[in-house]
């Protein structure tokens, strides 16, 4: 007599592995959903940190020869000296800056993400 066997999953186990994905799913989604506003947060301090770049090598070269660089009287004469300019959905709130005199800027991104930058005035 031939014993025929039927290989498979039987139906508890299928039912197993569902809940364990179920499980698995349930705790990981959250941990992508805040992902955009991390990533926004990071881009906004990131392009701060870049005015802050700008702001120091225009410093070195206006101080060098009034004809290089970009006068800073304002916050948002940096967006003048960051190469590329500005990106589009970023602005810097304004506020005057005095000739040898350092302040700290706001930069305002998406999802109103804030950073601070210095900027150093000069003439």
């Amino acid at each position: 007599m031939l014993r025929s066997s039927i290989k498979g999953f039987t139906l508890i186990e299928l039912v197993i592995v569902i809940a364990i994905i179920g499980i698995l799913s349930a705790v990981a989604i959250p941990k992508f959903i805040d992902l955009s506003s991390n990533a926004q947060t990071a881009a906004t301090t990131a392009i701060a940190g870049a005015l802050g770049s700008a702001n120091a090598s225009n410093y070195a070269a206006r101080k060098l020869s009034s004809s290089l660089g970009v006068a800073v009287t304002n916050c948002t004469s940096l967006s003048s000296a960051l190469e590329g300019g500005l990106p589009t959905g970023y602005t810097i709130t304004s506020a005057a800056v005095a000739a040898g005199v350092s302040v700290t800027c706001t930069l305002t991104g998406p999802g109103s993400t804030t950073a601070t930058f210095t900027a150093t005035g000069i003439a």
